[in-house]
């Protein structure tokens, strides 16, 4: 591709599988008028730095709406397209198979159809200001983590909110964020060496406000963000 950012060659790969155990055929679910999988390739085909992308997918069907849109769609092989395959996994398989390396790799999840080609650019020149190796998108937590624990079987609450927690108001708790699933930016030979996007160090946080960060996984969330489309909340 031409686009680049400072000379810096871009790869984004959108991992896409036909089927989905909570909400069957999740990514070509049509939401506000395109199928869940078109949200994400709009996004990367309008982002002003990523040169190439590649939709990896078991599914024809999937395939074919990446090739409509004119992005390089790839079956991937049957080892990678069962339920406990890695996202990693993928990416490293299709980086065996490329010609040449980009200089970075950014994963898009299709289950984020709220994410932008504007949030996107934003993480790679965060990025590049922080210098880091790693960017990973994050959104604040809803809830206080301290109100939250496991049940025993008799569903007892005795121990459930810990003492010093009690006695504080929720904004008298610390601000927590948690990853998003929207944007995964990695240098590619980080990613190599450690096998995720998780690098130990040179890692930073890219914070997305909640609108943009909701995460496609049951049929709450797929009415939810059609709610927020349709009611140009955004």
């Amino acid at each position: 591709g031409n686009k680049m950012y400072k000379n810096k060659s871009i790869l984004a790969i959108i991992p896409a599988r036909g089927g989905s155990k909570r909400l069957p055929n999740k990514n070509l679910l049509n939401l506000a008028g395109k199928p869940l999988i078109a949200w994400t390739i709009e996004a990367v085909k309008n982002s002003k730095y990523i040169d190439d992308v590649i939709l990896s997918s078991d599914s024809e069907e999937i395939l074919n709406v990446g090739r409509r849109y004119g992005i390089i769609s790839i079956k991937r092989p049957d080892f990678l397209a069962t339920d406990t395959a890695k996202t990693e996994d993928v990416i490293l398989h299709h980086l065996k198979e490329l010609d040449r390396k980009p200089d970075y790799i950014v994963l898009l999840q299709p289950t984020s159809p709220l994410r932008t080609s504007k949030h996107i650019d934003e993480a790679i020149e965060y990025m590049y200001n922080k210098n880091a190796d790693a960017i990973i998108s994050v959104c604040e937590v809803d809830y206080p983590v301290e109100w939250c624990n496991t049940l025993p079987e008799d569903k007892s609450l005795k121990n459930f909110i810990s003492k010093d927690v009690l006695g504080k108001r929720s904004q008298d708790l610390p601000k927590r964020y948690r990853v998003n699933g929207a944007i995964y930016v990695v240098n590619t030979d980080r990613f190599l060496e450690e096998k995720t996007f998780f690098i130990k160090d040179n890692i930073y946080a890219y914070v997305m406000d909640k609108f943009s960060s909701v995460d496609i996984d049951d049929e709450f969330d797929f009415k939810f963000a059609e709610f927020l489309i349709n009611a140009k909340i955004l």
